[in-house]
């Protein structure tokens, strides 16, 4: 085989694993941004209509529900192949959980801080890098969107109404994985 061969051979390689990549990442996609939705609409009802920001206390129960969901979703469906793209894709999302959930517990009981400003930029930053690694345009842009206008949201909003920003969030998610799966069926 000569090396221009071993070079076709390996990037073919490449594109199929990205494919199957992206299409098994289709449903994680849509199933977080559902969740997304769901508990964002939720916290912001409760809070709009009782007047009390304790609701935000039922953002710690996405990842506890989320987690073992999204476990359970992964055991039941066709193995993702495992590379280097794929383990720094689970990598990004990890770090942005691990940010998410510290930073969140940092601002309820040490420092307030402004969780909805930094948690709407470092998501929409983990969207932008995991479409980065994948070549996918859609997630980019998604992901360019949910940073950059959440974060404008995030400063002009200061009432509960912030918490939309995280119901669009969750939409652009929707709309990623939908997108996703109709490119790579």
């Amino acid at each position: 085989m000569t090396a221009q061969q071993s070079l076709q051979l390996i990037s073919e390689s490449f594109n199929k694993s990205r494919k199957d990549i992206l299409r098994g990442s289709a449903k994680y996609f849509m199933f977080w941004g559902a969740l997304l939705t769901v508990t964002s609409l939720a916290i912001y009802l409760l809070w709009h209509f009782t007047g009390k920001p304790q609701w935000n206390f039922l953002w710690f129960t996405m990842p506890a529900v989320g987690y073992p969901l999204a476990a359970l979703l992964r055991k039941n469906s066709a193995a993702v192949p495992q590379n280097e793209v794929s383990k720094m894709l689970g990598a990004v999302w990890t770090v942005f959980g691990a940010f998410a959930i510290t930073l969140s517990a940092i601002a309820v009981f040490l420092v307030p801080m402004r969780v909805t400003l930094i948690i709407t930029i470092i998501m929409g930053l983990a969207e932008c890098m995991s479409g980065v690694l994948l070549k996918n345009w859609p997630i980019i842009i998604g992901g360019f969107l949910l940073g950059v206008g959440g974060a404008v949201f995030a400063m002009l909003v200061t009432s509960e109404a912030q918490l939309l920003i995280f119901t669009l969030g969750g939409i652009l998610l929707l709309v990623t994985g939908s997108i996703m799966k109709l490119q790579y069926k």
